[in-house]
């Protein structure tokens, strides 16, 4: 089986609401992976048996405390002490003090500060991609890139700095100027996801902060110690240039510090990652108080192979994006159209099932946690039930930890139900189809719009692909994965994704305000559209 570059993470499990570690008794403090001689590099980055969950340039809180545990053999890793409801109302006090002084900060001076960011995160991006393995379940190399995409993102920014802002237009009338002028929104609060704790935070946060905004992150309680080692880096930056620490917030929580962003007047702009099912709710607290959101929810998402296509490319893509994160991205790719290559895609599943003489090799992590297990299972069996066969894989690995085996499955109906339906797992449903138009059809008949990829040589069909008639999704790929986005492009989708864009082109204009400013520096009144009104 697989052997894991460190542990990984799984279910954050609630516990007592007693005051303090010295009420722990000594027994479970010392069974904490933290505590043991191997896990030293985590107090690298700040950590200790129990953490404080609140930032808001003083650490605390007061809520209910937490422990993560660790996805490869279900060990408690530490503890993290929770927000309560009215350390979100301090925090959200703060954060707005806090605004009033960075957005007077010029951009590329705000710029200069994300710079530092990523400086200090290149400093820490080992033992921080390591967290990241440990707490969440990725692999060495995915935890690591994923700080990666941080780093990315702040370099990226900061050229931004330089850059954002509107355009001067022509006026119709004589001696008067319009200017398009772009203002920050105040305070954006971020709500990430379990399966990218680190990048989907940095995406935002470094762009929000160029554009003179301040930040309120509330991550995954599950994965709460990358939350408070992120932010003790930030404040770090803040804190030797002498800012506030309230400018980039953290209120680590459940679904109560959620639904108090989301219902929250003062929250500018609510980036919510996560299910489709959740970002409805979500969706409908902030419209219902006509506030901004921007969502990144499911994909159900579709790689073509058509019979041009690379065989050498279409595989280990196909691998890549349906077991990468094992199967936890929202790009993974749960649908795989083709004329015939099963039998060579099992050769490769294969491979992943087989013990490594490396850990720097591995390529398959566990489920993040043992609901994750049972939903798999559960796919699995509702595949058959709807007329499935599994052909590789349906199995829970006979070891600790949250692992499962890579599945394929064939036979079923290309509209079938648990086709359509987005299980956050290593399953790849496999068909096979008749002609372009068809396929092309199938691709865009699930409720979701995130990623999709065709593997073709035919140039009239690359282009068909990418125009009107072709995939609606956000991301449209040809020839590579479904998964593995540049942070230079926006990334989103469409329909039940829920339309935001994050990270590159032009997503900064989510983070800002837009308005239409008309100058008169004649001396005359004209009016517009040539109206008299004397």
């Amino acid at each position: 089986m697989w052997r894991l570059p460190r542990a990984l993470c799984v279910h954050a499990a609630k516990t007592s609401k007693l005051p303090g570690p010295w009420s722990r008794p000594a027994a479970f403090m010392s069974t904490l992976l933290i505590n043991q001689p191997q896990y030293a590099w985590l107090k690298e980055l700040g950590l200790r048996e129990e953490n404080e969950g609140v930032y808001n340039g003083s650490w605390g809180g007061r809520g209910e405390v937490i422990t993560t545990y660790c996805p490869a053999n279900n060990e408690p890793i530490a503890r993290v002490r929770q927000a309560s409801v009215a350390d979100y109302e301090e925090t959200v006090k703060k954060a707005k003090e806090a605004w009033k002084i960075w957005a007077d900060i010029p951009a590329p001076k705000r710029g200069e500060i994300v710079r530092q960011i990523g400086d200090a995160l290149r400093e820490k991006i080992q033992v921080l991609g390591s967290l990241v393995s440990l707490e969440m379940g990725k692999i060495l190399v995915e935890g690591v890139g994923e700080v990666q995409e941080y780093v990315d993102i702040c370099d990226y920014a900061v050229g931004l700095s330089r850059m954002i802002g509107g355009p001067i237009l022509p006026s119709e009338r004589p001696g008067h100027a319009l200017i398009e002028q772009w203002n920050p929104v105040g305070l954006v609060g971020i709500i990430t996801a379990f399966n990218f704790p680190v990048a989907v935070y940095g995406w935002n946060n470094a762009i929000a902060m160029i554009c003179g905004n301040v930040c309120l992150w509330k991550g995954a309680p599950t994965t709460s110690l990358i939350s408070v080692a992120v932010t003790k880096i930030i404040a770090k930056v803040l804190e030797d240039n002498k800012l506030p620490g309230a400018i980039c917030s953290l209120t680590c929580g459940g679904a109560d510090i959620g639904t108090a962003m989301a219902k929250d007047e003062r929250v500018n702009l609510l980036s919510f990652t996560g299910s489709t099912q959740v970002g409805k709710q979500v969706a409908l607290m902030v419209q219902e108080r006509f506030g901004r959101s921007l969502l990144e929810l499911g994909g159900n998402n579709a790689i073509i192979a058509f019979e041009d296509a690379d065989l050498s490319l279409v595989v280990p893509s196909a691998l890549f994006a349906a077991v990468g994160t094992a199967g936890q991205r929202c790009t993974t790719a749960r649908r795989l159209v083709s004329i015939s290559i099963v039998l060579l895609l099992k050769h490769y599943f294969l491979m992943t099932s087989l013990p490594l003489l490396s850990p720097a090799n591995v390529l398959y992590g566990p489920l993040h946690t043992k609901q994750a297990v049972s939903m798999f299972l559960g796919a699995v069996e509702e595949a058959k039930k709807e007329g499935g066969t599994v052909v590789y894989g349906g199995k829970v690995m006979d070891r600790p930890g949250n692992y499962v085996e890579p599945t394929i499955v064939t036979g079923l109906a290309h509209d079938a139900s648990i086709a359509h339906t987005e299980t956050f797992a290593p399953i790849l449903y496999v068909f096979k189809f008749k002609n372009e138009e068809e396929v092309f059809a199938w691709n865009n008949e699930v409720k979701q719009g995130l990623s999709s990829s065709i593997f073709t040589k035919d140039l009239g069909r690359i282009f068909r692909w990418l125009g009107p008639k072709g995939s609606d999704c956000g991301i449209v790929n040809v020839n590579i994965p479904t998964s593995g986005a540049e942070i230079g492009g926006a990334f989103g989708g469409e329909k039940h994704t829920g339309g935001g864009r994050e990270s590159g082109s032009d997503a900064w204009k989510h983070y800002m305000r837009r308005s239409t400013c008309t100058i008169n520096y004649s001396k005359d009144l004209p009016l517009a559209q040539g109206i008299k009104f004397q």
